[in-house]
């Protein structure tokens, strides 16, 4: 992990980040809870390895809470997205958020299983909410991984 940099999204680094978030995501903008966001507008870090970035995560702070967005590492297994999470962690805190959140799907096994071996816990399921979600972005897979179909949200939280 020593070769990996992790630093802020800079104004310059916008157009890059758009084009990460439309490959992974298959839109720049995102559904969650209902809302719109477009991640490549919003702050986050960089992980870079070799001037090359491996990785990404974009937050919003609202009051004393901070959600995590979108959180990719392009190069599986080497802890990028456990520092990403971490570089989060600290700017929420600095920004005194109490507690750091994020909205995933059912079928996203790796993600419930990276985030509660980091400490976050379930918090809320919004059973169906990907209809709506699926009204506002239509290009929204119906199946996801192992073949799950898609129809919950599930948020998880962690105190800070």
């Amino acid at each position: 992990m020593q070769d990996i940099c992790i630093r802020p999204v800079r104004n310059e680094d916008h157009s890059q980040v758009e084009k990460l978030i439309v490959a992974h995501w298959g839109s720049a903008r995102m559904v969650v809870h209902g809302e719109v966001f477009f991640p490549a507008e919003l702050p986050g870090f960089l992980a870079l390895r070799d001037a090359e970035i491996c990785g990404l995560v974009t937050y919003c702070i609202r009051e004393n809470a901070c959600e995590v967005m979108s959180l990719d590492a392009f190069q599986p297994g080497l802890g990028i997205g456990s520092l990403l999470i971490e570089a989060v962690k600290e700017e929420a805190r600095a920004k005194g958020c109490a507690r750091l959140h994020l909205v995933t799907t059912n079928d996203n096994l790796n993600a419930l299983a990276f985030y509660q071996k980091r400490g976050f816990r379930l918090a809320a399921l919004r059973p169906g909410a990907l209809e709506l979600s699926r009204k506002i972005k239509p290009e929204i897979p119906l199946v996801g991984e192992n073949g799950i179909p898609i129809r919950d949200e599930i948020e998880l939280e962690i105190d800070l």
